[in-house]
């Protein structure tokens, strides 16, 4: 079967007697055992039939696996020893997360899933997972790549406009009986005219460069890899091969870069100095990516003018998470991604995933994240 977990010859040792015999166990029969990690919906389960991505819902899919002889452990309970997940992890076959309440699959946990073989996440985005042990253990790990871009693209639009309006603290007056025009005005700017910069820019940032293009902003991006002129032309948008030349030319910057090893903690004291004084930062991507200190340290001196996004590290953020009580923060709950579209295409793209494996057949190439004990390149 083309998800099972792969040994190469190279990696044969006399320790691998233990590992080949949990491979035929774990590839014999039919009936698999799928365990899904959601969010709890309580009572808002029942006030959206297309509301999938609960617990309750779980993604939609029960009765067509339980049809199909599968058994199906739905939970949101997923942290400590004594966790729901803990108790199914020795046997489960197929482990199903998302990015909104993420199952941190370790190397530990990789180790003592004796019959693992595939790793879904449902949406977009797999760091929970330690991707390195995944690719020595032969996972594969997989992701629905493009079903929530439009969702955090147009969430990110959002962003920006509610930070460059100061929005916050004016919709805080209303909410508080309040009246100061000039508490709101005093810090608030038109979009046209600035300079905005996405740091990353794959399917999300393009999306994100395509709705900027009427704002009348210069467009700015970082990459690893360059547009072609076709989409630079579309979206107006002007390369910069450095980050340590872009960043101080940008009003606003996005963030749109996976985390891996080279990108994690990156936005850090050092790399924000560089940046404009009074510069506003969305970040949709990864919490991980800024330095949580620097980030606090700079909104309270006024370096960074605004921060908003939806991504914390670690996620759910504790109640003492320093980012709550920024001044001039537009920090949500990992919501961007999660629309109720976004739920409808991650749950059918699951789905397809599921039947693919089950047939032994190929994801579309774009889905894998580690396929054959291989990192895609992004994450390497």
């Amino acid at each position: 079967m083309a998800m099972r977990r792969v040994i190469r010859a190279s990696c044969v040792s006399s320790s691998s007697a233990g590992y080949l015999a949990r491979q035929f166990h774990a590839s014999s029969g039919d009936s698999k055992k799928i365990v899904g990690v959601f969010y709890k919906a309580n009572d808002y389960a029942s006030k959206n039939p297309n509301f999938l991505g609960c617990v309750e819902n779980a993604l939609g899919i029960r009765s067509w696996l339980e049809s199909q002889g599968h058994h199906y452990i739905v939970t949101d309970d997923k942290e400590g020893p004594n966790c729901e997940l803990e108790k199914h992890i020795p046997d489960l076959h197929v482990l199903i997360s998302t990015p909104f309440h993420p199952a941190y699959v370790t190397a530990e946990r990789i180790k003592k899933a004796k019959n693992l073989q595939l790793l879904l996440t449902a949406g977009i985005g797999s760091d929970h997972i330690d991707l390195q042990a995944a690719a020595a253990a032969g996972l594969t790990v997989a992701e629905v790549t493009g079903s929530n871009v439009v969702s955090v693209a147009e969430d990110e639009l959002m962003r920006i406009l509610i930070l460059m309006r100061n929005f916050v603290p004016g919709y805080n007056q209303v909410v508080n009986g309040e009246w100061n025009v000039a508490g709101i005005a005093y810090r608030a700017y038109d979009l046209e005219g600035k300079t905005v910069g996405t740091v990353g820019a794959g399917r999300i940032g393009k999306l994100l460069l395509q709705r900027l293009k009427p704002f009348g902003c210069n467009l700015l991006y970082h990459d690893r890899l360059q547009m072609g002129p076709e989409m630079e032309n579309e979206t107006g948008a002007k390369y910069v091969e450095s980050l340590d030349e872009m960043l101080p030319k940008c009003d606003v910057v996005v963030v749109n870069t996976p985390l891996t090893e080279k990108t994690r903690g990156m936005f850090n004291k050092e790399m924000i100095g560089k940046m404009k004084k009074g510069v506003l930062i969305v970040n949709n991507a990864r919490g991980a990516i800024m330095d949580r200190q620097a980030v606090v340290e700079a909104v309270e001196s006024g370096h960074i003018g605004g921060y908003s996004g939806d991504v914390w590290d670690p996620q759910p953020a504790p109640k003492d998470h320093p980012w709550r009580y920024m001044p001039n923060q537009a920090m949500t709950p990992h919501i961007s991604g999660t629309t109720i579209d976004a739920q409808l295409r991650y749950a059918a793209g699951t789905k397809d995933m599921l039947e693919k494996y089950f047939k032994g057949e190929d994801f579309p190439a774009q889905n894998y994240i580690v396929k054959d004990g291989e990192l895609a390149p992004q994450y390497r």
